[in-house]
């Protein structure tokens, strides 16, 4: 009796274990697809900025939640750990991952599209975190000598991000 039933219980686990699911191999369902693009925190996308609106809604408030589209210029090599978005204006915005919580992929993303969610304020960055960031980058030691100053921008901590 006891050999039958661990012969049942085999036959059992080999065919739960042969069961197919309803992909095909190479085929990707569309959830897949948005959760491999998708980093940290979801997020819905609603009531998303561009960065020249977020511009606009941060000046005059020391920080504020909003969720924002924005072209990617350069990104942290390194370990994906930051990136840098264009603003309306011509300069950058540096987008940092809330208690570096999660990480991009660090090919470079240049010219891609990112929609994240999160707290944009005004900062004041050390020399040290400017060198960090530029080292990162893969800037030269010619580059990273050349921060000597503290500089105020606008940053973005970011709780989940969405590459397009």
């Amino acid at each position: 009796m006891k050999k039958l039933f661990a012969l049942l219980l085999t036959a059992a686990v080999l065919q739960a274990c042969s069961q197919n699911d309803n992909t095909t191999e190479g085929q990707e369902t569309t959830e897949t697809v948005a959760e491999a693009n998708a980093y940290g925190a979801s997020f819905e996308e609603q009531n998303v900025l561009s960065a020249g609106q977020l511009q606009q809604a941060v000046s005059g408030n020391d920080s504020i939640q909003a969720t924002v589209a924005a072209e990617i210029v350069e990104s942290c090599q390194s370990k994906g750990c930051w990136m840098d978005v264009k603003l309306e204006d011509g300069s950058t915005m540096k987008v940092t991952f809330r208690d570096y919580g999660f990480f991009l992929p660090v090919e470079d993303l240049s010219g891609k599209t990112a929609v994240f969610t999160g707290i944009a304020k005004h900062e004041v960055i050390s020399v040290d975190d400017q060198r960090h960031f530029a080292e990162d980058a893969g800037k030269t030691a010619e580059e990273i000598a050349a921060i000597t100053e503290p500089r105020e921008e606008l940053r973005f901590v970011a709780d989940g991000v969405k590459l397009k």
